[in-house]
């Protein structure tokens, strides 16, 4: 399970409750999708299930797709290791890592799953097209999945060359989206339990819309008012959450970063893992201007070695952590780290996850997810839309027409 111990004073009363209320209202309009995925998605299960005993002599699933399409999937895959099958990402433009995924595998053991909201992604769609140069498969429908929503060009490049495709909800925006088709498809294909993925996800929705649990949304609160919280960091203590912080940034920043009513808003994400960032990044949290909040995960139990009780000529200063293991001693600096946070006046709370398993993961996306949620509307802003990245589209179709 997971537990949040806060070193702050959470806000309590009337405005949180009407906050909470703002939540449960956006839940229950159905208007915003990703809220009922732990629900909605497990309808996907069966299928997954009838597919992946179709293709026993596929070894690799490579997932094209930028953003809310790939971060969050990338994240779960790296906090639970590899699977049944090897799981790849196709998720820049960069010719450097194309060459390193495709020269790795051979075509008639991959599956290549083509993920787009909006079915015209530039990036996506680009690299699809490299796929289908360099192996020029004669059939399309064999090693191809496609998930988009419904009625997309790409929904319509599916159709027509008879290739698998799922939908994802239009009312589930990318960043969101990791718990839908985006997700579930490749995890499920590389033998991630799904099932407990979502139960893990339903857990965290129970505790805090069903069951009036108002401590997430305290924290957004302190989050959205507080005049010393402009910079929100997640200080993950594993390398496995690496990819969680930087599923993290982009829900963060492009939910949260906004203009409204000619002012601008929003709270800027960074993500570091310790220990390696007590030797950099700290100093700037320690000594620097105080406008940041830090958020600690760490995990209870994972796999240990056990620190060898020898002592070195020269270096007999170090043996205090003799007989350890290796995870002890990493919450051990997880502790230290924020004890002294919290006597510099710093806010500070720490996520404790027991086990790192399909269930706890789920738990977390959501988590923040609705955190996330919760944040916004405190802020009083569209959580759900991303203007500006939008406009920089647009130049990119301009620069590049303007050169034929």
């Amino acid at each position: 399970m997971i537990t949040n111990s806060f070193y702050f004073n959470l806000a309590s009363g009337d405005e949180i409750e009407q906050y909470a209320k703002k939540v449960k209202d956006e839940y229950q309009s159905g208007k915003i999708g990703y809220y009922h995925l732990p629900d909605t998605s497990k309808t996907l299960i069966d299928d997954i299930k009838k597919y992946e005993a179709t293709i026993s002599d596929i070894k690799n699933i490579v997932l094209v797709g930028i953003g809310g399409s790939s971060l969050g999937v990338k994240a779960i895959k790296s906090m639970l290791g590899e699977k049944k099958r090897k799981l790849y990402f196709l998720d820049n433009v960069d010719a450097n890592t194309f060459n390193l995924v495709c020269n790795n595998i051979k075509f008639n053991q991959t599956i290549f799953i083509i993920s787009s909201k909006s079915g015209t992604t530039i990036e996506t769609i680009t690299l699809l097209k490299c796929i289908l140069n360099k192996f020029n498969p004669s059939d399309l429908s064999k090693n191809f999945i496609i998930i988009t929503d419904t009625d997309t060009p790409l929904e319509r490049f599916a159709i027509k060359n008879n290739i698998k495709f799922y939908n994802m909800p239009k009312n589930v925006g990318g960043r969101f989206s990791v718990l839908s088709a985006i997700g579930i498809v490749p995890l499920g294909l590389c033998g991630y339990d799904i099932n407990l993925l979502l139960d893990g996800a339903k857990a965290c929705q129970d505790m805090y819309i069903h069951n009036k649990n108002n401590e997430i949304i305290a924290k957004a609160y302190h989050y959205a008012t507080h005049r010393k919280a402009d910079i929100n960091v997640l200080f993950s203590y594993s390398d496995r959450l690496k990819d969680f912080n930087d599923w993290y940034v982009q829900l963060w920043a492009e939910s949260l970063g906004k203009k409204h009513e000619y002012k601008r808003i929003g709270r800027t994400p960074i993500g570091l893992i310790g220990s390696t960032d007590q030797h950099s990044f700290l100093q700037l949290i320690m000594d620097g201007v105080k406008d940041k909040t830090v958020t600690f995960i760490k995990i209870e139990n994972s796999d240990n070695i056990k620190i060898p009780n020898i002592s070195l000529d020269e270096l007999e200063a170090t043996d205090f952590v003799n007989n350890l293991n290796l995870n002890e001693l990493l919450n051990a600096q997880c502790n230290a780290t924020k004890m002294a946070l919290v006597q510099e006046g710093l806010s500070v709370d720490t996520i404790t996850i027991k086990h790192l398993n399909e269930y706890s993961t789920g738990y977390l996306i959501y988590y923040y997810e609705l955190l996330t949620s919760a944040t916004g509307i405190i802020l009083d802003i569209n959580t759900y839309d991303q203007p500006g990245v939008e406009i920089g589209k647009r130049i990119l179709k301009t620069i590049i027409k303007a050169r034929d």
